[in-house]
């Protein structure tokens, strides 16, 4: 019994040093996985911090305009909301200010009062929560004026400058072979200027040009993304025997906008973006252009999916010319008026709106879409003050049941129609949703009088 007893004593012994081993080892175990979640949960934790802090950054970024324009010798007050300060760092051209950094501590939390000068602008570095530099405001000082709005559909022919490559292609040739003399030397975009050093500005004329080169290899002047150069083609015969390089080209654009403002000295702003070709979608490099009084003859109606459209008919006689186009830019169309045109400003004149100043909430555009020009109701829903886009600073909705019942909000062709709130001209419509007609954006009218 006594022997039993010491086997079992020494079995006991040995499962319970084994029992203590397995506890060890497991409890090694819990702790380097508790190490290893706290260790995840740390790392969790800092990818989260770091994301918001990147969201709150943009957010506060995008909502501080690069530049902010202000009326000279007028006090203005300009409300950010933001939790930033900011310092004077330069003003105007005398580099460095001479203002001890620190000395003009502005809190853009709370709206702010500045006046001025008009002989003077200034940089402004923007510190978030006070101390982490975020950006520079350029802050421009600019004449206060008043703009007549038009709202009036208008017709618009451009020409370009010099003949437009919208593509390449290929062709038959007489042998029965494929073509495409141009493929890999021209691209769409391409300005071609001169033809064997010989200025060519009509397509017809380039074409016939192409046709009298006997097949002899030419040499185009060209203007490619801003940059001048020479290129080469070997023309050949097609089907029909005429000489060919394979290429599409154009020389003109027309289409119909709206007018937006004649200012205080005769000049016109229309469609608050620019002409696009349509093949290419790069911005008309334009030598000329001209304005035309035009008839709107059909509107269909924007819905889900298709934004509808204003169409005009346009006569390009001299009676119907209202003005000339001098240029063309993403801003918009602007030119000189004629008579004809200046009678087409007979509403009252506004003062501008800058983007510190628009409001969420109700405002009206000015537009023509049955025979009448007239204002509509709009919501403004959101107001971007340094968008990357300079074309949709202002997002709306159309809220007017009778414009909603005429057009379904925001047609093609309505571009250009001015924007007014709190008796202030603010800006003018650029683009329509396309799954939401009601809705579209608009151009900021101190950003298409800066063309």
């Amino acid at each position: 019994m006594g022997w039993f007893n010491r086997q079992e004593g020494e079995k006991i012994k040995e499962q319970a040093g084994e029992d203590m081993v397995i506890l060890l080892h497991n409890w090694k175990k819990r702790k380097k996985r508790l190490k290893i979640y706290k260790a995840s949960l740390c790392a969790a934790l800092l990818v989260s911090c770091t994301v918001l802090t990147g969201v709150v950054y943009y957010s506060i970024d995008s909502s501080i305009p690069s530049v902010l324009n202000v009326r000279a010798d007028r006090v203005e007050n300009i409300n950010l909301g933001i939790p930033a300060r900011a310092d004077i760092v330069s003003v105007s051209e005398q580099g460095v200010s001479n203002i001890p950094q620190g000395a003009v501590d502005i809190d853009l939390s709370k709206p702010v009062t500045m006046l001025a000068s008009r002989d003077a602008s200034y940089q402004m570095q923007v510190k978030l929560f006070g101390f982490l530099p975020i950006k520079q405001v350029g802050i421009q000082v600019i004449q206060d004026q008043e703009l007549v709005p038009v709202g009036v559909p208008v017709g618009i022919y451009v020409k370009t400058d010099g003949v437009l490559v919208v593509g390449t292609g290929q062709f038959q040739g007489q042998d029965g072979i494929s073509y495409s003399p141009s493929k890999y030397i021209l691209k769409s975009g391409d300005y071609i200027r001169q033809i064997n050093g010989v200025a060519v500005t009509e397509k017809d004329d380039f074409i016939k040009k192409v046709e009298d080169s006997g097949g002899r290899r030419i040499r185009l002047t060209l203007e490619r993304d801003g940059e001048e150069m020479e290129v080469e083609v070997d023309p050949v015969r097609d089907m029909s025997g005429a000489y060919k390089i394979g290429a599409w080209v154009r020389d003109n654009a027309q289409g119909v906008g709206t007018m937006t403002y004649i200012d205080a000295d005769g000049n016109f702003g229309a469609l608050g973006h620019g002409i696009t070709d349509i093949d290419t979608s790069t911005l008309m490099h334009m030598e000329d252009g001209t304005l035309y009084q035009t008839d709107i003859v059909e509107v269909k109606k924007g819905m889900a999916g298709d934004p509808g459209e204003m169409t005009g008919m346009i006569v390009y006689s001299p009676d119907r010319v209202l003005g000339d186009i001098t240029d063309n830019s993403v801003r918009g169309i602007f030119g000189i008026c004629n008579g004809k045109a200046l009678e087409m400003g007979t509403r009252e004149a506004f003062p501008i709106g800058l983007k510190q100043e628009i409001q969420e909430g109700p405002a009206q555009i000015l537009c023509t879409v049955d025979e009448s020009t007239r204002f509509y109701d709009v919501q403004i829903t959101a107001v971007h003050l340094d968008h990357d886009n300079v074309n949709r600073g202002i997002e709306l909705k159309v809220t007017d049941p009778e414009l909603l019942e005429l057009t379904g909000g925001i047609v093609q062709g309505m571009s250009g129609s001015p924007i007014i709130q709190n008796g202030k001209f603010i800006g003018a419509v650029t683009h329509v949703l396309v799954q939401d007609s009601a809705k579209g954006y608009g151009i900021f009218i101190e950003n298409m009088l800066e063309h």
